[in-house]
């Protein structure tokens, strides 16, 4: 089996509530924030579960992004790999993307229990809060396995989120050089201010052997503080720092993609002019909650650049498959499947 698109990530379940504006409170968290679970975090999952109405939906930034292309792309098109336990969590991950179409080539560790994601929705914001659990215990090595090696080896476009970073620098240069070197595509997504903030080192590693990054606004911002040193809420002007970094294949010039939400995205390519694109307004009604919508958007992109459609179109794709999610409940998509390509 071979597939156009190799993804990478921390698959976890997210248990999502609404209305959790007195969690954000107790728990010190931001209405629009994605965080690693410290300590004293850890009592929220039990929490939500006894105090919430909860819902479970499949999660993980990357395999997220991979349902997305999946829903684009024909059955068969997209595989995803990450780390799960051998719990009823993980099995909860392999039906969800069975309906989407997306294969995976999991890790599993056996006695250990699958990552999970707190999802407080407060109005259309959501603030995610992470035990990855299983999901730091990849492998490097399963990479190499007979399993997984051809896959990579077929596959035209790699994508990362930026939240492996964390712990599997490693495997992501593994994917990137490997990108880089056979002159195929690598895609990686920045996740969330604290990557740049805390993880600098690792993402300037991956960085020149990165063809596409994605990005929202405040990870641009952080971005911009932290490795460029000042601070700034012009998207373009960030944007261009990103894609004339270091490149180790000059033959693809890098692509820089950062979403505003609601607001035009900025699309800078090194060498060219940079392109805005105006996002056609959801009304307040209909919007669900925005969980999962930066990774739709990533889905979207990455299905449509796969099939050889322009960079405009690969936006139009983007905010397409983003407005969808927003009306949705989590990162999920409609069914019967609506033609997106």
């Amino acid at each position: 089996m071979s597939y156009q698109i190799f993804c990478l990530g921390n698959p976890l379940l997210d248990v999502q509530v609404r209305d959790g504006e007195a969690l954000l409170k107790k728990y010190d968290l931001l209405a629009n924030n994605a965080i690693l679970a410290e300590g004293k975090h850890l009592p929220i999952y039990e929490e939500l579960v006894k105090d919430y109405p909860v819902t479970y939906v499949a999660g993980g930034a990357s395999q997220n992004a991979a349902r997305g292309a999946a829903y684009v792309l024909p059955p068969g098109s997209v595989v995803y790999t990450g780390c799960v336990g051998d719990d009823d969590l993980a099995q909860q991950l392999r039906e969800a993307n069975k309906r989407e179409g997306l294969d995976e080539v999991y890790l599993v560790k056996k006695g250990e229990k699958t990552g999970a994601c707190a999802v407080v929705i407060t109005g259309h914001h959501r603030s995610l809060v992470t035990t990855l659990r299983a999901a730091e215990m990849f492998e490097a090595s399963h990479l190499s396995s007979e399993a997984v090696a051809p896959l990579i080896k077929s596959a035209k476009v790699f994508y990362v989120e930026g939240f492996f970073l964390t712990h599997g620098i490693e495997s992501v240069l593994h994917l990137s050089q490997h990108a880089s070197t056979t002159n195929k595509s690598f895609v990686l997504n920045l996740s969330a201010p604290f990557i740049p903030q805390f993880f600098n080192a690792q993402l300037l590693q991956v960085l020149p052997y990165t063809d596409i990054v994605l990005g929202n606004e405040t990870e641009a911002q952080a971005y911009a503080k932290a490795i460029l040193g000042y601070e700034s809420a012009d998207m373009v002007k960030i944007a261009q720092a990103i894609a004339t970094y270091d490149k180790v294949n000059a033959a693809r010039p890098r692509i820089v993609v950062i979403t505003q939400g609601p607001e035009s995205t900025v699309l800078v390519e090194a060498g060219k002019a940079p392109k805005e694109y105006k996002v056609t307004p959801i009304v307040n009604e209909l919007i669900v909650d925005t969980n999962g919508a930066g990774d739709a958007f990533a889905g979207g992109f990455l299905g449509a650049y796969v099939s050889g459609k322009s960079l405009d179109e690969c936006v139009e794709v983007g905010h397409k498959m983003g407005a969808m999610c927003v009306q949705l409940v989590g990162p999920q998509f409609k069914w019967p499947k609506v033609q997106m390509l």
